[in-house]
């Protein structure tokens, strides 16, 4: 179904990251960013650019929908090549908006070729987890909080555990919420399970949605929900 061209390379090693087009399940043309054989993240090339791709964008979507906040501050961890910051410019237009992306060749990237630049984030390159837990001590807050950090198909570890939920809770405005997307690699629920057993700790009830996306991947996303 998916042919690829338009090639270029990111970075290479035991993980390389590439970008290239492939055709969507319309038949239109979409820009992919790929980490060792995964789809990290999308874009559309025409008038859509900042419509999402995937399912679990659009989930993203739904969840800022519940926030009630006016101008809300929102904090994207994990850039890639930016769809989630752009799904929440079309959303809301008066978002303000950071993002924390590790690599600045992602970056650089997602600015070349992903049309990063149309999210009009803050963009800082660092590491997610000394970003939230630096916030948290300065005691700054956010309406929203969209995890989105995967090294290849691998959930980020450090931003899962017991210190950085605590500075989640820390970071969320009331009325504000948290989402975390997770992928169950093989059907395997069990980094799901303890992420939301963790966030549990810090926030009483977490949600759970799934987000299957069969035309583009065989594992499912989910997004773990937890609100203020």
């Amino acid at each position: 179904m998916f042919g690829n061209f338009d090639l270029h390379i990111v970075r290479f090693g035991l993980r390389p990251t590439l970008v290239y087009t492939v055709e969507g399940p319309d038949g239109g043309p979409v820009r992919v960013l790929s980490s060792g054989g995964v789809y990290q993240s999308a874009t559309y090339l025409d008038e859509r650019r900042m419509e999402p791709v995937f399912e679990y964008y659009r989930a993203f979507g739904r969840v800022l929908g519940g926030v009630a906040a006016e101008a809300p501050r929102v904090l994207v961890v994990g850039g890639g090549g930016f769809a989630v910051p752009k799904h929440v410019r079309e959303l809301r237009p008066d978002a303000r908006i950071d993002v924390v992306e590790i690599d600045g060749r992602v970056i650089d990237a997602a600015r070349r070729w992903f049309f990063a630049d149309d999210a009009g984030a803050h963009v800082t390159c660092g590491d997610g987890f000394d970003f939230v837990r630096g916030a948290a001590l300065r005691g700054e807050k956010y309406d929203f909080i969209a995890l989105d950090a995967f090294a290849g198909a691998e959930p980020v570890a450090s931003l899962s555990g017991p210190e950085a939920a605590s500075a989640y809770a820390a970071l969320l405005a009331p009325g504000g919420a948290l989402a975390a997307n997770v992928v169950t690699v093989g059907g395997d629920a069990t980094f799901l399970r303890d992420f939301q057993s963790t966030l549990e700790a810090e926030f009483g009830r977490v949600g759970l949605v799934c987000c299957p996306d069969d035309a583009w991947a065989a594992d499912d996303n989910y997004l773990l929900v937890a609100r203020r």
